[in-house]
This record gives structure tokens, C-alpha cells and sequence, in this order.
């Protein structure tokens, strides 16, 4: 996933502007540094150009600040080549306060009986549906360069990224944040599923498994997470490495 490759460039603070963008021209087979970093930024990719260095912007940028979007899907499977999308929710979130909203359905002409059971969404609802790749479009827009945040989110965060890069398009390069990884460190809890958590503290948001109030629940279990956050978390890169499991 091009997510890891290019993530991981940045295991030191600092990395070589020069090394870095030659990495990324033949990662993406163009020969121009400007055109690199536009892509790069247009995918939603936080970096800060520091003389002959590049640098994460997530590790200046202060959390309380920053705009998080928490997105949720629901698919017609879990292989993002073989399924697709048929609905995703997604909710903008500022300095404790909700500021937008996104919520479609996606057209289909199958839905698998399993999925029509957890759902309880059927193909006829999705005829008059965006398409797929019209929904992405709309969805890339709205999310710009904010915080992607879901409850498992490898799932959602890949699975959209694949199914963008289907279209021809650069998948998702946004700074992301799992929220079941942020509550084992956060929540004392049993189990740390979204409807384990949505009934344990007393969220009762209902229609699970539907996009939308699942990005909700998942909002909801966020601000709970943040009451219990260490002092020395300052940062949006803070937050991310605190969820992941480092002393802060």
C-alpha cells in the first residue's frame, strides 16, 4: 500500500528532500520534484519543506486545533478488487463540535444476501445512487486534508484507497487515526468493538452497521478517548503514535 511506503520514509524526524522526492517520482514514474509534492499534498499528505529536509507536519500541528473526519463504509465484501462500496458516512469534527456532514449511498446491481442481513440495505435502494467512482470523488472532496479517523480503520482507510486507485486515481495519503487502537489505550473496557463500546458507555447510537451512525458512534467514542489522554500528548503526530502504542 503506497500509505506504508511512503509513511514509512519517515521513521526519523528528518528525511532528505532530495532522496524522498527521488523516491516518490519513481514511485509514481514522473520526473518533475514539484509535481511529486503536489501529489502528494493533493492526497492529503501532511509535509512541511525545511531547506534540504522534509518533515511531518503532524508533529507541529497541535490536536486541539485540527480537523478530524471520522468515515465509516459499508461494501458488498472484504476485498476491495472483488466487492465495492455501497454507502459510506463520514462527519467533520473541529474543536468539539461537529461542522459538517457526509453521508451517500452507492450504487450496486448485487448485494450479497449477508450483507443485505447486516445492512438491511437492498439493491433497490441503490438505483438511483451516485456511482461508485462519483461517491469517491465527492467523499476525496469533503474529506480534503483532514484527519481520517474510523474504528478499525486499516479497513475503511485501505478499502476506499483501493477502490480510488481502481478509478486510476492516488489512493488516500491522509494522516489516519484508529479509534479501536485509541481506546485500548484510553478505555478501560472488556472488548473494544464499536457496538461493544457504543452499549458499555452509554453512547446508544442505533442502526448499527449503517455508515453513518457507525461514524458517529465512532466520533462519540473519540471524545471519550480524549478525557483520558497522557499530558505530554500535544500534537496530532502525538496522538497518532499514543494510539499506536507509544509512551508519551
Amino acid at each position: 500500500m503506497i500509505y506504508n511506503k511512503i509513511y514509512n520514509k519517515f521513521q526519523a524526524k528528518k528525511v532528505s528532500k532530495q532522496s524522498f522526492l527521488s523516491y516518490v517520482k519513481n514511485l509514481f514514474e514522473i520526473d518533475n520534484d514539484e509535481l511529486a509534492l503536489e501529489i502528494l499534498k493533493t492526497a492529503g499528505f501532511w509535509v512541511l519543506e525545511k531547506d534540504d529536509f522534509l518533515e511531518l507536519e503532524t508533529s507541529y500541528k497541535d490536536y486541539k486545533n485540527t480537523t478530524f473526519c471520522f468515515v465509516d463504509i459499508e461494501t458488498t465484501g472484504s476485498k476491495p478488487l472483488q466487492s465495492q462500496i455501497i454507502e459510506i458516512g463520514a462527519i467533520k469534527y473541529h474543536n468539539g463540535k461537529i461542522i459538517d456532514k457526509f453521508q451517500t449511498l452507492v450504487f450496486a446491481d448485487f448485494i450479497p444476501q449477508n450483507i443485505i442481513e447486516l445492512t438491511n440495505i437492498h439493491t433497490e435502494m441503490l438505483q438511483d445512487a451516485p456511482s461508485e467512482k462519483n461517491a469517491l470523488n465527492a467523499f476525496r472532496k469533503f474529506l480534503g486534508d483532514s484527519v481520517f479517523v474510523a474504528h478499525n480503520v486499516n479497513f475503511d482507510y485501505s478499502f476506499i484507497s483501493q477502490r480510488i486507485s481502481v478509478y486510476g486515481e492516488v489512493g488516500l495519503l491522509n494522516p489516519r487515526i484508529c479509534t479501536v487502537e485509541l481506546s485500548r489505550k484510553s478505555i478501560l473496557s472488556l472488548r473494544h468493538s464499536l457496538a461493544y463500546l457504543n452499549k458499555f458507555l452509554g453512547i446508544n447510537i442505533h442502526n448499527n452497521h449503517r455508515a453513518y451512525e457507525d461514524a458517529l458512534a465512532c466520533l462519540r467514542v473519540f471524545e471519550i478517548a480524549m478525557l483520558n489522554l497522557p499530558k505530554g500528548i500535544k500534537s496530532v503526530q502525538d496522538l497518532i503514535e499514543f494510539s499506536r502504542g507509544k509512551k508519551i
